[in-house]
């Protein structure tokens, strides 16, 4: 027992805190932060080494950031970090920011420059990709961004949607992108790559959490700006709805069949229980010991 004894290193302090931190449900960040410095009770470890988890947490969950008074917003990804981290962009806007990942506010807004050789095909896939998470998200945001190397052409595009509803004790996010390269003007077809990932926590009475993801490969045709962006968000929405019924198939049929079976149809006494006549019940008489 001696072992359980021994002091907790910094270091591992640092590890569990930061566990704790990536994995905390969508839409309670504040919650966990909070509980994980009452354990910790270290406010110099928790700024100077754990400082990282948040950045980490911020881009995985592709949370949205307001740079402005209207309601354009744009997601903080891996993919708009620029500065060696120190700042994202805004492709849409052509601006960065830097972000507090504590606060979730984005400040110091600056005008900065994108790839032009590859601006074209990136702005076309964001007009047809708002349109769409317009369409599909009812508090969707997207960002798509555009690079060029080697004469090849990357777009990938981001979504992200989330329903938060503490007083009902629940909170959800859906997260997906779809990523694809490809020489502009040799037509064809290229290899889009996606990934979808929905997350929901209940907590009311209990602690259930809903975490799925799925990886896709599918094929789109290249052509020009236009055709290109179409066939993109064309196999997005076939496969995104896929997934999104497959969900609800698959939780409609567990309704009646796994989730039944934790249920307990019957008492223990195997009669059930009156429940108008409770008030009537006198439990517990007939363990009385006898005088």
């Amino acid at each position: 027992m001696s072992g359980y004894d021994e002091p907790i290193s910094e270091a591992d302090k640092v590890r569990i805190v930061s566990s704790f931190i990536q994995h905390a449900p969508p839409g309670e960040f504040n919650e966990v932060f909070n509980d994980v410095r009452l354990l910790l009770n270290d406010d110099r470890l928790l700024k100077n080494q754990a400082a990282a988890s948040f950045a980490q947490y911020n881009k995985e969950q592709f949370t949205p950031a307001k740079l402005s008074d209207g309601d354009e917003k744009v997601l903080v990804t891996t993919h708009g970090e620029i500065d060696g981290g120190a700042r994202f962009l805004d492709p849409r806007g052509k601006q960065s920011f830097r972000y507090d990942h504590l606060r979730k506010e984005a400040t110091d807004v600056q005008p900065a420059s994108v790839n032009e050789s590859a601006e074209s095909y990136r702005r076309a896939l964001d007009d047809a990709f708002r349109k769409y998470t317009a369409n599909h998200y009812p508090d969707g945001v997207s960002t798509v961004y555009g690079k060029e190397s080697g004469g090849q052409i990357t777009l990938t595009a981001c979504l992200e949607d989330h329903k938060f509803s503490p007083r009902n004790f629940w909170n959800g996010r859906w997260r997906s992108e779809w990523s694809v390269t490809f020489s502009p003007g040799a037509g064809g077809s290229a290899q889009l790559a996606g990934q979808l990932k929905i997350q929901v926590h209940y907590y009311e009475d209990g602690n259930v959490q809903l975490v799925s993801s799925k990886e896709v490969k599918e094929t789109v045709t290249i052509g020009s700006e236009e055709k290109t962006a179409q066939s993109f968000v064309k196999v997005v929405e076939r496969e995104e709805n896929e997934y999104q019924t497959a969900l609800n198939e698959n939780y409609d049929t567990m309704s009646g069949t796994t989730f039944k079976a934790l249920r307990r149809a019957l008492p223990v006494t195997r009669t059930k229980l009156d429940w108008n006549k409770i008030a009537s019940y006198r439990v517990g008489k007939e363990m009385k010991q006898k005088d």
